[in-house]
């Protein structure tokens, strides 16, 4: 589902970035570990093209998303990519349903109310379809932006540092949501983070 090879990232007058090749199978779920500073942020934007590599491939589902460029780009990540950022990105000015369907407008796909309603459900978030971002508790923001990634069902979810500022309990929980939404839309899972909590809930991880 996933491979990157020989990646290289290149900040101009920063440092430059070498990547440990990376594998990640349809359904499989991955843990890529490392400390603050070791370019687990710009990997994870790599492997979803917001980032060129100067060096390197990145595959998914087969295509080779390091030869895509604007448009296609975007309506490939749009389709086949979920991501959960550190920041949510909401746009404020619409209700949780509408940021959820936003993914599918922009990507060209299908506007489906009512499967965004059935995700909102899955996340115990029903009664929250029709407020604004801005009215949500922390963790049902965490819990929107899990929305968010699943909404085009995924061939790849990747998530980026999604537990670094919970506590245990909580921590726990956005791991099970994001393994059950994974699960629950077929698709491959990638988490990145410094959290060495999360290292006993994955079989594959790979520390940077």
């Amino acid at each position: 589902m996933l491979a990157t090879r020989s990646l290289q990232f290149t900040y101009a007058g920063g440092p430059t970035f070498s990547f440990p090749d990376v594998r990640c199978g349809k359904s499989d779920h991955l843990l890529v570990l490392g400390e603050s500073g070791k370019g687990k942020t710009t990997l994870l934007h790599l492997m979803c093209g917001l980032l060129t590599a100067s060096s390197g491939s990145v595959e998914i589902a087969g295509t080779k998303v390091s030869d895509l460029h604007g448009a296609a780009l975007d309506r490939f990540r749009g389709r086949h990519v979920g991501i959960v950022f550190q920041s949510a990105h909401f746009v404020e000015s619409l209700s949780v349903l509408d940021n959820l369907i936003l993914p599918q407008y922009l990507s060209g796909s299908r506007i489906d109310r009512a499967y965004a309603r059935e995700v909102l459900g899955r996340l115990n978030l029903s009664d929250k379809a029709g407020v604004r971002p801005g009215q949500l508790s922390v963790g049902e923001a965490q819990r929107v932006a899990i929305a968010r990634a699943v909404m085009n069902r995924p061939s790849l979810i990747l998530a980026d540092e999604p537990t670094s500022a919970l506590d245990d309990r909580n921590a726990s929980e956005v791991i099970g949501l994001l393994e059950e939404q994974a699960r629950s839309s077929g698709a491959a899972l990638v988490i990145v983070t410094h959290d060495q909590r999360m290292k006993h809930h994955f079989q594959q991880h790979v520390t940077l």
